[in-house]
């Protein structure tokens, strides 16, 4: 659990985790400078609990922190949890009865409620039940270039697979980044599919004020694992959806050596025109272009749904025709 300046959250963080059904744990808070009393809420804990332990270090950022923590983990499995969340009672024995269930996986997520519900935006409501849809390892890997398919502070990971990727900074999200290089490794991971995180949201929140969470440097990410992925050893690819997001997509994948040769579009004003030299073509033409990849950039649960079974119609198969990158 990494922490700066905390004190007015972490006291009911760290109860909730001294809650938990499962009571063989280490509880590692690493803090990051502090100038409240958070260090001193942790030496309470401390002094009352021997399964909690506090690492004490300079201001030196979130990326540091969870490094700082991964290293010093003394067990084989690192539960994630943010200072200022709260974990539902009996989070980590599902976990771990998931992942004795399940000896494939290298990790699993939760299922999470955002709090407090009022004021709670209709975008960040359908995140919510996006991430709460994914019920299996099998939508961790179809989900992975929509967002991000497992809720950082819900994660239940290997110890050393943790500290063989460990997380970086990259100016983009270190846990989206993180998850990516985990998949593309052939890790598996998956999800219990039941609420047993509560989700924090507030406006000093760092997804909400730091660059490095924007929408850009998460498509520029997406952009990234995509052409070492998806894409690797094709300059050329298909794009279907030229909204905002795949616009910025089809340009951050273009300074990647990756080109458009054709764009799929339902409006009939664009059939036959060239975006970047690609044609724009509707979504029957599909049929006779199976020989590059197809990148799917459309948001929204309920258009991808569509265009899942209109592919599903022309015999491509997601995977290995086709990824969703919302």
């Amino acid at each position: 659990m990494p922490a700066r300046d905390a004190a007015h959250t972490l006291a009911a963080a760290l109860t909730s985790v001294r809650r938990q059904s499962y009571p063989h744990f280490e509880c590692i808070v690493v803090d990051d400078g502090s100038r409240d009393a958070t260090p001193r809420l942790v030496r309470d804990f401390e002094q009352a609990d021997t399964r909690f332990r506090l690492l004490e270090r300079p201001a030196s950022g979130l990326v540091a922190s969870l490094n700082a923590g991964v290293a010093v983990a003394r067990a084989p499995w690192i539960a994630r949890m943010d200072a200022d969340d709260v974990m539902l009672r009996r989070r980590l024995e599902l976990q771990l009865a998931q992942l004795d269930r399940q000896p494939q996986l290298a990790g699993v997520g939760a299922h999470v409620r955002i709090f407090p519900r009022a004021g709670l935006r209709a975008g960040r409501l359908a995140y919510e039940a996006w991430l709460n849809s994914i019920a299996d390892h099998s939508d961790v890997w179809r989900e992975r270039f929509v967002e991000c398919p497992l809720a950082h502070p819900t994660w239940l990971f290997r110890t050393d697979l943790m500290r063989r990727f460990a997380y970086r900074d990259n100016g983009a999200p270190e846990d989206y980044d993180l998850l990516l290089r985990v998949l593309a490794a052939g890790a598996k991971l998956g999800v219990v599919a039941r609420r047993l995180h509560c989700w924090r949201d507030h406006p000093e929140r760092a997804s909400r004020l730091d660059a490095r969470y924007s929408q850009r440097r998460f498509t520029w990410l997406k952009a990234l694992h995509l052409s070492s992925t998806v894409l690797d050893g094709h300059d050329a690819y298909m794009l279907w959806g030229y909204g905002s997001t795949g616009k910025t997509l089809c340009h951050e994948l273009m300074r990647l050596g990756h080109h458009p040769s054709h764009i799929v579009e339902l409006h009939p004003g664009r059939l036959g025109q060239r975006i970047h030299g690609a044609l724009v073509v509707e979504p029957a033409a599909l049929g006779g272009l199976r020989n590059r990849p197809l990148i799917v950039s459309v948001a929204g649960a309920g258009p991808r749904s569509e265009i899942r079974e209109a592919l599903e119609r022309l015999e491509f198969r997601e995977a290995d025709h086709y990824v969703f990158a919302a």
